[in-house]
């Protein structure tokens, strides 16, 4: 592994997440594990994953445009002893494949590392069909398989490496594309399973994930101005979820919101408000997400926009709920 400095941060935005992830880590991982195994189906160059094929052409296997295949194949890898990388378009290999994820996966505990990229609405003007607005609810009901979200390059390139280090079945959701948003311009100590807390503040505590922690940042800077102090997490592992920082959060704000480029029915906001309705008290929880609709398509910020999760709404939204 090598140093990570603000230089390589930079870098790797330019890249985004999925350039990061594909382009970067798997190909420093190819290297340090014989057994590492990465399949696609059919979209290695859309994904940045040339540079490993390249490299490790014996490690690679395109199963085309087959992602259920591609699920089994990589089970059947785990098997055999290999750490199987999956990936594809989130909207696929959460939705087509979900029969298999759950059998293979799931239930046999099969040490595959599902990454569907594209999450969210970044595929903008492609429509529904290319969009994931639902594969954090669905992953998140499986038994036996952990889910993480990223929030920049530099969070990807951990969990990269955290899945290789870590035997069983997981769900990395990555999002965004080029130029993606820089949370962290410094190293930081990435711990799976607890938050990421970017900042602090008394009145609102704000639980973001993926491309929403830097609109959590802005917002938060925009409520400053107003005289609202703000807690912004960066909640890059879903399941498990970090209950300690929620019952933390709890009780020591007057305000609390869940932020995702997600439906706001089954995802971060769902986990949370299960484990508020449990505990009991507390604040009120604000879910901003996608909501119970299908939105038209547009550019990616035209439809944050629309459903109120770019910076400026979120700070406008939570305003009129805090007196």
């Amino acid at each position: 592994m090598k140093p990570i400095t603000s230089s390589n941060i930079r870098t790797w935005a330019r890249l985004g997440q999925r350039g990061t992830f594909f382009a970067i880590a798997l190909p420093e991982l190819g290297a340090e594990y014989e057994d590492l195994r990465l399949l696609t189906a059919d979209v290695a160059q859309l994904s940045s994953m040339a540079r490993f094929q390249s490299a490790y052409p014996e490690k690679f296997l395109n199963v085309g445009i087959a992602e259920q295949n591609m699920i089994g194949i990589a089970a059947g890898l785990a098997m055999e002893g290999r750490c199987v990388f999956a990936g594809t378009y989130a909207s696929f290999i959460a939705v087509r494949s979900l029969e298999h994820v759950r059998q293979h996966l799931a239930h046999l505990q099969c040490n595959v590392k599902i990454v569907g990229f594209s999450a969210g609405v970044i595929a903008a003007r492609s429509g529904v069909a290319h969009w994931a607005t639902e594969d954090i609810a669905f992953m998140r009901a499986l038994p036996n398989l952990t889910v993480f979200s990223p929030s920049d390059c530099l969070d990807a390139y951990k969990i990269a490496r955290y899945a290789a280090e870590t035997e069983g079945p997981m769900y990395i959701r990555l999002s965004g594309g080029p130029n993606g948003p820089i949370v962290h311009k410094e190293d930081y100590d990435f711990t799976a399973g607890k938050m990421d807390r970017l900042q602090d503040g008394n009145d609102v505590c704000i639980f973001a994930t993926g491309l929403m922690v830097k609109e959590a940042l802005d917002a938060a800077e925009l409520l400053r101005e107003k005289g609202i102090a703000c807690t912004v997490y960066n909640v890059h592992t879903i399941k498990p979820l970090d209950l300690a920082a929620l019952e933390r959060a709890r009780h020591s704000h007057r305000l609390l919101v869940s932020l995702e480029e997600h439906s706001i029915i089954g995802g971060l906001g769902g986990a949370i408000a299960e484990y508020l309705s449990e505990a009991g008290g507390g604040p009120k929880l604000m879910r901003m997400g996608i909501p119970d609709a299908y939105s038209a398509a547009g550019s990616q910020r035209w439809i944050w926009e629309q459903n109120g999760i770019d910076c400026a709404s979120i700070a406008k939204r939570i305003g009129e709920v805090l007196p």
